[in-house]
């Protein structure tokens, strides 16, 4: 008897189910708008001139729990330029086979250089391919900027880029402005597509 009352239960969630509104994401062509607080791809952030705002303290390879972040710091001379600081990230790469999207390496970044976008295509068909270096990292430059290295261009120190930075945060507004935020996909270089 208890046999023929569970089949009629398994039957009643089955009847419930038909007659309610289908849900279907045409996923591929149409991708559904992620959540504007969501962690996806990370971005290496510019100041208004173009000069990168990652400073090379690798601080946020120490805080990834997933060892996911690799940085390797190197000297800002007067002649190559790539920060306001004395460092800059020489080498940046993360390991997207590793990262668990967190977001702690983003609260460890002193100078707000490391954003998460809401990017969410990441899958790759190689796992090389998921170790993504700074090239690939950094924010497009905008209208207005240079490519690094260049000279000091919003003041004589390094302190100039720092005391207006909330009233001018450059690229640190994030992924908006970035150009595969429109369309939300990449080639395996990380080219927007």
């Amino acid at each position: 008897m208890g046999a023929i009352t569970g089949t009629f239960k398994g039957f009643g969630v089955t009847f419930s189910h038909m007659f309610r509104k289908i849900v279907t994401t045409d996923y591929p062509f149409e991708p559904a708008p992620a959540a504007p607080r969501y962690h996806g791809r990370h971005i290496l952030n510019r100041h208004p001139d173009g000069l990168e705002k990652c400073i090379g303290c690798e601080l946020c390879a120490w805080a990834c729990p997933a060892d996911a972040i690799y940085v390797e710091g190197g000297d800002n001379t007067d002649e190559q330029r790539f920060s306001p600081g004395e460092r800059y990230a020489s080498i940046y790469q993360i390991n997207y086979a590793r990262c668990i999207f967190c977001g702690l390496c983003i609260e460890a970044c002193p100078t707000r250089s490391l954003t998460m976008s809401n990017e969410y295509e990441l899958a790759r068909d190689n796992r090389q391919d998921l170790i993504f270096t700074k090239e690939q990292l950094l924010a497009p430059l905008l209208p207005g900027m240079e490519q690094p290295p260049h000279p000091m261009r919003l003041g004589e120190t390094e302190k100039d880029y720092y005391v207006g930075a909330l009233t001018n945060p450059g690229t640190s507004a994030g992924a908006e402005r970035a150009p595969w935020s429109e369309t939300g996909t990449k080639d395996a270089t990380g080219e927007a597509s």
